[in-house]
């Protein structure tokens, strides 16, 4: 066999190796690209629900909590540790019933 040949078949071997491993380079990047926007527009789109969510139901128990706290406050009546008390009652059972959701 021609030396010259060998030289020029093992050129072409070490071109073509570097061609694949660029080309596996590339598509691993590729795909860790395509995972991550996929990831992001996941991210979004929970974030839009929450959003939702927030503005839908807890806005209102929210509102109410805060008239609630609005009336202790402005009230002038004795009657302030049964009302707190009261509060303190209502979190534990919406943390029992959170909890079990």
């Amino acid at each position: 066999m021609d030396p010259n040949l060998l030289i020029i078949f093992g050129f072409i071997l070490i071109v073509a190796s570097l061609g694949f491993l660029s080309g596996m380079a590339i598509h691993r990047r590729q795909t860790a690209h395509d995972e991550r926007k996929l990831e992001l527009k996941r991210e979004i789109e929970q974030a839009k629900a929450d959003q939702a969510r927030f503005t839908n139901g807890d806005y209102s128990r929210m509102e109410e909590r805060v008239r609630v706290l609005e009336r202790i406050a402005t009230d002038s009546n004795h009657a302030l540790a049964s009302q707190i008390e009261e509060l303190r009652d209502i979190h534990a059972v919406e943390d029992r019933t959170g909890a079990v959701s």
